[in-house]
């Protein structure tokens, strides 16, 4: 049991030892004992009761189960595990997300190493599989870091029929969630081309939505009509509410790329009574977002202000960092335009520094109300002032940046600024010798680990941070030290 436990690169549970580490022994009363002998460790995780081993005790157990020759065949039973437990998940997860979303930062670093596993094996359907059964984690927490599986795990077009056309309408759709409408538009072609070919309508509805969004994004205004068009086909020929939504959204963003306001609020008022009587936590934002973006656009700032921090509370309990980056960016462009100028310069700071951890880039038609905001906080603080402001902003944990947006606090305290208390010690351990510039080898030579190790907790902390690169690690700590 302890030898197989290795498997598991963060914390497990019962029913995934029980599921992928069984001996012939009754699994508990095994579990209890190595808990016992202090070779496993249990915690509560969010009232989760968990297990995991210590660093030294795993790679212990690692060269254990190389010795018994079961590395294969137990990272094996963890793929299968993992892939049939996230593909069965799917259908709930969209309707209770803050609860799977849980689940999944419990288990993501578990995922991590069942997806690298798949990689070096050569399993690419079992991995395009396990990211499609996990897309909402990369939607919401982990954008970038989704895209990097998919293209490795896509690279030969190969895939089980069912899942293929999903794996490429996520592919587009992390793309449009990042702004990159070039990388968008070929994945949802190709999610287009095989839900024809194996007979997937729901599939194709989505596709077809999401394509129209990214050829107004691209700018492409004929094309971007004739997808919705298409998609209006689609949808009225199923009976399928989350489709319906896709559409809805298609209308609402398409009408603020056109400046049509009256269509965005239209349909974002009955994509918000949609998703509302579903439980679609996440659709439901994107509607209340598109509707405080209508109304304030048509001038009421008051009234837009309500709809907007009702979708951030939503963002922030699902920790939706693309819909966190917009969100601080409008709610920055409210405060310059109630005179908050340096509440306007912190929040639009703390938006860019979201953002560029989310790894995307500036929706469009933010972009002039940003420059407004900007030049009007300027214009009050003096150029130095706001730039003081805007990188104390930057400098924000997102859990400061949002109380700071929705009015909770009226300053940033030292801990807040930093983030630090976002990582464990071995983290910020890692994260202070990532700084120093060392690799994952050298790292984990200094801190008596494996170098997988070092890369999951790097992984770790690029997800928590909302980060996506080493150098954002080295400039964190660089200022948390300043």
């Amino acid at each position: 049991m302890l030898r197989r436990l290795c498997v598991f690169a963060g914390h497990f549970t019962l029913d995934d030892v029980e599921s992928v580490c069984a001996v012939d022994s009754p699994t508990l009363g095994v579990l209890s004992s190595l808990v016992d002998k202090s070779l496993v460790l249990k915690e509560d995780v969010r009232g989760r009761a968990c297990y995991r081993l210590h660093e030294t005790m795993r790679e212990y157990a690692i060269l254990k189960l190389r010795e018994a020759d079961e590395a294969q065949a137990i990272g094996d039973q963890c793929s299968v595990y993992y892939r049939l437990r996230c593909l069965q998940s799917i259908g709930e997860a969209r309707f209770h997300l803050d609860d799977w979303l849980g689940w999944m930062d419990l288990e993501i670093d578990n995922i991590r190493a069942v997806l690298r596993h798949c990689v070096t094996s050569n399993e690419f359907s079992n991995g395009i599989d396990l990211v499609f059964g996990t897309g909402w984690f990369w939607i919401t927490r982990a954008t970038t870091e989704g895209v990097r599986w998919l293209d490795e795990l896509l690279v030969n077009g190969a895939g089980n029929p069912g899942t293929l056309g999903w794996a490429y309408f996520l592919r587009g759709f992390l793309a449009v969630l990042q702004s990159d409408p070039a990388a968008a538009q070929p994945a949802l072609a190709q999610s287009v081309t095989k839900a024809r070919e194996f007979g997937q309508p729901d599939v194709l509805a989505h596709a077809l939505s999401l394509s129209c969004i990214a050829a107004y994004m691209a700018d492409d205004r004929a094309s971007a009509t004739r997808f919705l068009d298409e998609a209006e086909a689609a949808v009225g020929q199923i009976d399928d509410v989350p489709a319906k939504v896709s559409l809805l959204q298609a209308r609402a963003l398409g009408g603020l790329f056109v400046g049509d306001l009256d269509a965005v609020k239209v349909a974002s008022a009955e994509g918000a009574r949609l998703t509302r009587e579903i439980g679609d936590l996440y659709s439901h934002e994107m509607m209340l977002m598109n509707l405080g973006y209508a109304t304030m656009l048509s001038g009421d700032l008051a009234a837009s202000k309500p709809m907007l921090e009702e979708a951030m509370r939503i963002a922030q309990r699902i920790d939706d960092r693309i819909a966190l980056y917009a969100l601080l960016d409008v709610l920055g462009y409210l405060a310059a335009a109630s005179n908050q100028s340096r509440l306007a310069a912190q929040l639009l700071g703390a938006a860019e520094s979201v953002r560029t951890g989310a790894g995307a880039s500036l929706i469009g038609f933010l972009s002039l109300l940003l420059a407004q905001a900007e030049e009007s906080a300027v214009a009050a603080l003096g150029a130095s002032k706001f730039k003081a402001e805007y990188e104390l902003g930057k400098s924000m944990s997102r859990e400061a940046a949002i109380k700071r947006a929705l009015g909770e606090t009226s300053k940033v305290t030292p801990a807040e600024s930093n983030g630090l208390s976002a990582l464990g010690k071995r983290e910020f351990d890692v994260a202070r010798l990532v700084a120093e510039g060392l690799s994952n080898k050298q790292i984990g030579t200094r801190l008596f680990i494996s170098e997988r190790t070092v890369d999951s907790h790097v992984q770790s902390i690029l997800n928590k941070l909302g980060f996506n690169s080493r150098a954002q690690i080295a400039a964190w700590i660089a200022s948390s030290n300043s």
